[in-house]
């Protein structure tokens, strides 16, 4: 049987990776070698980055709650736990929105947090 040549494959793989590294500066969007170094490390940073993304969104809802809590006379721990107590689950996503948004119906909310407090 005769050999196969890998050349085809070879170039399918480099293709690929060049793909990837279109807009790249110099060597890193032209050097197959450099091109892969610098799109493995793209892609390992797009993967921390989408972490890292939820953690700061979490940390925003956290400071407007909070401040949002403050104005009606609560900690934002001391807010939360009065909701804990109260059995209502929202979310810190819908509650910083309550927050901006809807003062009245976060003031109701702080206003059951404080009585199941006391």
């Amino acid at each position: 049987m005769a050999r196969i040549k890998g050349g085809l494959n070879a170039k399918k793989k480099h293709n690929r990776v060049l793909k990837l590294a279109k807009g790249y500066r110099g060597a890193r969007s032209k050097q197959y070698r450099i091109a892969k170094q610098s799109v493995m490390r793209a892609l390992a940073s797009s993967y921390a980055g989408r972490k890292e993304n939820k953690r700061q969104f979490r940390r925003l809802w956290i400071a407007r709650i909070n401040a949002a809590a403050r104005m009606n006379g609560l900690s934002y721990s001391k807010f939360m736990y009065g909701l804990k107590l109260a059995n209502i689950d929202i979310n810190r996503k819908m509650l910083a929105e309550m927050a901006v948004n809807d003062a009245e119906g976060f003031k109701s909310l702080s206003e059951i947090a404080k009585s199941k407090i006391a």
